[in-house]
């Protein structure tokens, strides 16, 4: 199962209900291109469980603007539709599955 692709027109509903990831990227960044792999990983993994979706910030920069996006890669975990958790910068797995497992309880 491929993660789910975001954009500034379909973002709101995907992330309206249960826990959704999200990995704000851009293909220029090198540390993205790092997480990626993980990210597709993580999708298997939770499959089921929460949603692991990915938001290119060059397409859709009112999203990246309105949660105040300025690095990247930075991770936010959304739990129906509000904010729980925020990591800046590449992160390994097993830290990224501890902060979704955590806000899964």
């Amino acid at each position: 199962m491929a993660e789910t692709e975001l954009t500034d027109a379909n973002f709101n509903d995907e992330i309206a209900t249960g826990v959704t990831f999200v990995d704000f990227f851009a293909v220029w960044c090198g540390p993205c291109k790092m997480l990626a792999p993980i990210v597709e990983e993580l999708t298997t993994e939770y499959e089921g469980k929460a949603k692991i979706a990915r938001l290119d910030v060059d397409q859709a920069p009112h999203v990246a603007g309105q949660y105040g996006v300025q690095s990247i890669p930075t991770m936010i975990i959304f739990k129906d539709g509000q904010e729980v958790d925020r990591m800046i910068g590449f992160q390994g797995k097993e830290g990224i599955k501890a902060r979704l497992d955590k806000a899964l309880v």
